[in-house]
């Protein structure tokens, strides 16, 4: 039995609770910088597309599904009293069974370019608006894509690199297990955090989606322009002009000219 284990024997889920909002008040008399503590409401860890698809690839490899729901319990109660998202990095605070918290570093390796590149072409044409990405509402390929196990947009165990002060030796601390879960509460409240923290643009992945469709626009715009410019040469051959067809004027063209006058 490692040391946390063996302490949190003496405190209860409230004790947990009381112990995270003092700590949470003595930080902001210390001056600290602003806390982002992750607070959860209901039962469910995450509730967007973004939230649940990060636990769920968190709890789909061997070396975290044994571990990670170790931190359920913490991050249910409060016990994250700040958790930024940076470029690749997240640092966070995590109330343990002691007063002072624990400080939990979490690095995710960047998305390669080459990576981030056969994404962006699967993408092209694909999603209307940045909305529809952020609310998770895209063609089930590209949901298949983005959460392809190894190859997608989301981190593999062996992207992912973590360190926390407390004495737990354990492969991951039930600290750095709150934490992980805490990303997936975070991605709830702002999914473009995700593309932050792998150091990706999410708007160049919708500018190229959104120009392909313009190109295709453009193409078929150039196409009508082709059979306009097809028609007047046709009435410039034959002197006439060549108009819409009308209701009830069948295939016939309509011609103007002059009208020959009748003899008399």
């Amino acid at each position: 039995m490692n040391y946390d284990d063996y302490s949190l024997e003496y405190v209860t889920k409230a004790e947990r609770r009381k112990m995270a909002q003092k700590s949470i008040e003595n930080l902001k008399k210390k001056g600290e910088a602003e806390l982002t503590p992750v607070i959860m409401s209901g039962r469910q860890l995450a509730r967007s597309w973004w939230g649940k698809a990060w636990n769920d690839n968190l709890e789909r490899y061997a070396d975290y599904s044994s571990r990670i729901g170790r931190g359920r319990s913490y991050v249910r109660h409060g016990a994250v009293l700040d958790l930024k998202i940076e470029q690749g990095i997240i640092k966070a605070l995590v109330q343990g069974s002691v007063w002072k918290p624990y400080e939990v570093e979490i690095i995710i390796r960047p998305l390669l370019p080459e990576e981030w590149g056969k994404i962006r072409m699967a993408c092209e044409g694909k999603i209307e608006s940045l909305q529809e990405l952020i609310d998770g509402k895209f063609p089930s390929g590209l949901s298949e894509l983005f959460t392809a196990k190894g190859s997608g947009l989301f981190p593999a165990p062996k992207e992912i690199n973590f360190n926390c002060s407390c004495p737990d030796r354990a492969v991951m601390c039930k600290h750095v297990a709150a934490v992980l879960y805490g990303i997936g509460a975070r991605l709830d409240e702002d999914p473009a955090m995700f593309f932050t923290l792998r150091a990706v643009d999410i708007h160049d992945l919708i500018s190229k989606a959104i120009q392909s469709k313009t190109q295709n626009m453009l193409s078929k715009s150039g196409a009508k322009s082709r059979r306009i410019l097809a028609d007047a040469d046709i009435a410039a051959m034959f002197g006439v002009e060549v108009e819409a067809m009308l209701p009830g004027a069948g295939n016939n063209m309509v011609k103007k000219g002059k009208k020959k006058r009748k003899q008399t």
